[in-house]
């Protein structure tokens, strides 16, 4: 990072307009007065008979109900209607049933059950979209011109749904069963004790027992080889706890290090441990992690009750997620089967491996002492070395994202929505429980499409592929496609685990805090008819007794007695378009908490039955999230100003720049920040206006609306229909079904297309391009606030991360730091004058974004 460079040129503009201009209207302003005036004509003829039409064909047929030709229905009316009957889709028979087809077999990513999942999904969306199953399947390998044109073509061509495959190659490993050792040594280093790296597939749990062996335990862009050491316990294996162990003269070198899962990213464990000479790790499942229900309380171990089966073993990436996400040799462009493949950089170099706790405690027992007195962080060294062998080989590995466009009325804003595919093993919670969500959200979706309902905005879904490597699918399709994204995609709705406990959760963008709160509260809570979803956020599981004081201490820490939306670290599909393209983004989950039973994570234990028994009884839970994750796209979709709140966010700087402060440790590290105050409260102020300028936009885009279905003459009606069919190609039957297709207009109608001297005409016609436009306008700043915390310099050490505002943390792996770049300077660096840096450019960029703001 160059940090002489001008913070000025840091605002990140991925071109000159957000959402530009139809290039037919691009075309118009080079030509004459007069062309311009026809091109105005045919835009104001076409919307005029649009309008006509609408009220003749009354919005109530989209709902099943007899057409009235005296009948009149407002917008907000009509989008009231669209939710309702969505709502009434999703239904817990067809969740169950669903979650019965994906969660019974494993699919991880890259085998053929995985690709066998994909096409089911694509006849899925064939299906329920009424898209005619072509005699070959649109499965496409990425960069060809058909993959090219399936997304490409969704904002601009496209006018009937497609549903598509893009096969992407990245570099991915698997695991051989027979070459994994983890094994004791006594004299002469001969084993005197062997770990069995399996678990023991319980016949009571069918699906468990059938696939025990379908998944060897082993960790995803682990490094593969052998490594001899003597043990030594290092806790969560976090920077605190490295820090403690080298403080307290503790020398990694040439150890294997023992480490339970939990308070960050398994990756960020491994990395911890190279860095300081180990020579390998070990992952467990610790107990003490599970709150109340544990054997040692009393409960019995799945599947005959609910606590943690001991031989259960969390498989997993330890990808070092935190520098950069995707396919490990191509990172920041796709990784096409073609593609110049680069040296790899965020990977480890030292071999690791799962264990389960059945095998740990051994360990414990065996060289540090027992537990509880192994398990604390005392940085005591094991007498005997420990053998580890980890037998995994890397190659390239198709994959396969199945998409599904549905065209609105904009063509180029782009609602997306998505859930990643692949598995572990079954995955019944992750990722199944997401998947079963999103297809009762596609059912729905699709009920409302058959009656005739069309989205203002096009929509676009997802199924991602090899999240779990390393949110592999998501990051090629993203890179693969940055600028159309930057240019056309106004939201990223994520889903994963959707359920695997009783609390609902949710973090997203600050801009969508308030969205996603108000649709809560529209949504029945799932087992409580006089609750809603929003009140979910306090419930909890059924089981009871006492809980580990350091897990207690560390659940009361990221707990909060008010409901809470959160901002998004990583660990999930969001992440490229969030924090690398800067689309406004949300995720949320039914999550775990100290009196649910313990989530079987990655496991062959994440199954339907545990699912069906523990997790969500009656599927209503999965229904639940089914239902928000609809209104969100609905409203993000169909509403005429987006729902983005922008001044929350902006409001939300201010805690921020608290939380930098409230972190330092050396107060001779903080720079001065008062002009990052300043910035701030500009921005503030500008995003207020804002908040004016779009209620008064969207209010003169409906009296508009009124006005032109006021006009009736019947002999103008049939004389603009001929002329349309002649000079435009459409018949006057086509026009007459279309509906609400005036707004549709909305896209062409962008800040530059007509100056003020064109648009001196009166007129209902006029009046309604006047406000569409300044509909647009205020569309384009909303969407444009989130991109304007990108910077191309991206954040130091890891520079594929381009947002300013929130990040993985460094050393946290999902969890957000905010001001990352500010925060790790003043936390990590302890560099004042790097510190300085980050401020300014932070600055700068605040001030950028609020001048773009202005209205």
């Amino acid at each position: 990072m160059n940090t002489e460079k001008s913070g000025r040129a840091d605002f990140y503009q991925p071109s000159k307009e957000l959402l530009p201009h139809p290039p037919s209207l691009v075309q118009a302003r080079k030509y004459s007065r007069g062309r311009v005036f026809r091109k105005f004509l045919v835009l104001g003829s076409f919307t005029l008979i649009i309008f006509l039409f609408y009220k003749a064909h009354s919005i109530s047929c989209f709902v099943g109900l007899k057409k009235d030709k005296k009948s009149s229905e407002s917008y907000d009316s009509y989008i009231k209607r669209i939710e309702e009957g969505y709502l009434a889709i999703p239904s817990t028979d067809s969740a169950l049933a669903a979650s019965r087809d994906y969660a019974t077999h494993p699919h991880l990513a890259g085998a053929v059950e995985d690709f066998q999942d994909a096409r089911d999904i694509l006849a899925l969306f064939q299906s329920e979209f009424g898209i005619p199953t072509p005699a070959t399947e649109p499965i496409y390998s990425a960069g060809s011109p058909e993959s090219r044109e399936a997304t490409l073509g969704t904002s601009s061509k496209l006018s009937k749904p497609a549903a598509w495959v893009d096969i992407y190659y990245p570099v991915m490993n698997t695991g051989n069963a027979d070459g994994m050792v983890v094994e004791l040594l006594g004299e002469s280093d001969q084993p005197i004790w062997k770990a069995d790296l399996l678990e023991d597939g319980d016949p009571r749990d069918e699906t468990a027992a059938k696939h025990r062996n379908a998944v060897p335990p082993f960790h995803g862009f682990s490094a593969a080889g052998e490594a001899i050491g003597q043990l030594v316990y290092a806790n969560y294996g976090t920077y605190d706890d490295y820090n403690k162990l080298v403080d307290a003269g503790v020398d990694l070198t040439g150890k294997i290090i023992l480490a339970r899962y939990g308070a960050n990213f398994r990756g960020l464990k491994v990395q911890g441990a190279a860095e300081l000479g180990a020579v390998g790790v070990l992952i467990y499942s610790d107990p003490r992690d599970d709150g109340s229900v544990t054997v040692e309380n009393g409960y019995e171990p799945y599947p005959a009750g609910p606590a943690r089966n001991p031989t259960s073993i969390q498989r997993g990436s330890v990808m070092y997620l935190s520098i950069y996400a995707g396919d490990s040799t191509t990172p920041g462009y796709p990784a096409y089967e073609n593609a110049t493949r680069v040296e790899v950089t965020n990977i480890p170099n030292i071999p690791s491996l799962p264990l389960s706790w059945a095998n740990a405690k051994l360990l414990f027992d065996e060289e540090l002492g027992g537990v509880p007195e192994g398990t604390k962080l005392n940085g005591r060294v094991g007498s005997r070395k420990v053998r580890m062998v980890n037998d995994v080989e890397a190659k390239v590995t198709p994959i396969w994202n199945t998409m599904v466009a549905i065209p609105g009325h904009i063509k180029d804003e782009v609602v997306l929505l998505g859930c990643h595919r692949d598995a572990w093993v079954m995955g019944a919670a992750d990722p199944a429980s997401g998947t079963v969500s999103l297809h009762e959200v596609v059912r729905g979706l699709g009920a409302l499409y058959k009656r005739g309902w069309k989205p203002l905005r096009t929509i676009v879904i997802a199924s991602w592929d090899a999240e779990e490597y390393g949110l592999i699918g998501s990051t090629e399709w993203g890179e693969d496609f940055a600028d159309w994204i930057q240019e056309h995609v106004v939201s990223y709705v994520n889903v994963d685990a959707s359920v695997y406990g009783s609390r609902w959760y949710a973090a997203a963008s600050p801009s969508l805090v308030h969205l996603i709160q108000r649709s809560a509260q529209d949504v029945p809570h799932p087992t409580d008819a006089q609750k809603t979803l929003w009140d979910a956020h306090f419930d909890v599981g059924p089981y009871e007794g006492p809980v580990d004081a350091e897990f207690a201490s560390m659940w009361e820490a990221k707990t909060s007695n008010e409901p809470r939306i959160g901002p998004l670290g990583s660990g999930s599909d969001y992440t490229v378009f969030l924090q690398r393209l800067g689309v406004a983004s949300s995720d949320q989950s039914f999550g775990n908490t100290p009196t649910d039973a313990p989530y079987h994570y990655h496991s062959i234990y994440d199954s339907q039955m545990w699912q069906e028994v523990y997790a969500d009884p009656g599927f209503h839970k999965h229904v639940a999230i089914a239902q928000i994750l609809g209104l969100l796209t609905l409203r993000l979709a169909d509403s005429i100003i987006l729902p983005l709140n922008t001044t929350h966010y902006a409001l939300e700087l201010d805690s921020y720049v608290d939380t930098v402060i409230k972190s330092t440790h050396r107060e001779e590290t903080l720079p001065d920040l008062s002009p990052l105050r300043m910035a701030t409260a500009k921005l503030q102020d500008a995003s207020f206006k804002l908040d004016e300028e779009k209620a008064a936009a969207e209010k003169a885009l409906h009296k508009a609306l009124k006005k032109v279905r006021r006009v009736r003459h019947p002999r103008v009606v049939r004389r603009i229909i001929r002329w349309v069919k002649e000079h435009l190609g459409i018949g006057a039957q086509e026009v007459q079904d279309l509906r609400f297709d005036a707004l549709k207009w909305m896209s062409s109608v962008t800040e530059s297309s007509f100056s003020e001297t064109d648009m001196r005409g009166k007129g209902p016609l006029c009046d309604f391009i006047r406000a569409a436009k300044r509909v647009r306008v205020a569309n384009q700043k909303l969407v444009a606030f989130e991109r304007g915390f990108l910077s191309e310099d991206g954040i130091k050490d890891r520079e594929w991360y381009r947002h300013l505002g929130v990040a993985p943390g460094k050393h946290l792996g999902y969890e957000p730091t905010t001001l990352p770049g500010l925060t790790e300077a003043i936390v990590y660096d302890e560099d004042h004058e790097l510190a300085k840096y980050e401020a300014d450019r932070l600055t700068v960029l605040i001030e950028d974004l609020a001048t773009f703001l202005e209205v």
